[in-house]
């Protein structure tokens, strides 16, 4: 079986700041698509994945945000017992 490799969803970026000790993130939520959204307790939150980049870029940013579009496989409910 194959596993299909969902396109990242990329919604901001961020630059490292204070010798690394820091890294300030800027992030559109526009971008973020609402079945990566989840609600918990009264307050919505989404996953996002903080990665940096192999070089800075012409802006100065030197990390990228993507939103974390990991979902668990769906169990199956056969029963698989064989008789």
């Amino acid at each position: 079986m194959s596993e299909v490799k969902e396109e990242k969803l990329y919604c901001g970026s961020g630059v490292e700041k204070f010798d690394g000790n820091l890294i300030e993130i800027n992030v559109c939520l526009s971008k973020i698509p609402q079945e990566h959204r989840f609600e918990y307790e009264g307050k919505w939150y989404t996953k996002l994945k903080v990665n940096k980049k192999k070089e800075t870029d012409e802006y100065g940013k030197t990390h990228s945000v993507e939103v974390n579009t990991w979902k668990p496989k769906p169990q199956n409910d056969t029963d698989d017992l064989g008789f």
